[in-house]
């Protein structure tokens, strides 16, 4: 899972950034404000759990520990399924798209759930 994380977390900044530009330079005059909102919110967790998948990536050289797999599991799986339900319902307005959307916010609470109980259970966490 280490290489895998740097991995995707490149192609996840890379393909956030290119299509935050798309959304707002090519579909700025196609799509609706509202569903333009909806593919940057996209956009916008792709690309913020693509720098926390850079940071697992980093921690995961000096602390290779299961749960901060799972955190990278969680991340991708929750990223696919929150921006890419978001981005597909914005570009075809298909509704029933929005009901994946929670379950890839499920998984992404369940990433920082994981890397926090890792961080706890390595001692990392701060002292009460």
């Amino acid at each position: 899972m280490k290489q895998a994380s740097l991995f995707i977390a490149a192609i996840g900044g890379f393909t956030g950034v290119a299509l935050g530009a798309f959304g707002a330079h090519g579909l700025k005059n196609s799509l609706a404000p509202a569903q333009l909102a909806v593919f940057q919110t996209g956009v916008q967790y792709q690309l913020l759990h693509s720098l926390a998948l850079l940071g697992l990536a980093v921690l995961l050289r000096q602390h290779d520990s299961s749960l901060f797999r799972w955190t990278g599991r969680c991340f991708v799986v929750g990223t696919v399924l929150f921006s890419g339900s978001l981005y597909l319902l914005a570009l075809s307005g298909i509704r029933p798209l929005g009901m994946i959307t929670p379950l890839g916010g499920v998984a992404l609470l369940a990433g920082w759930f994981c890397l926090a109980l890792g961080a706890w259970r390595e001692g990392h966490a701060p002292a009460a």
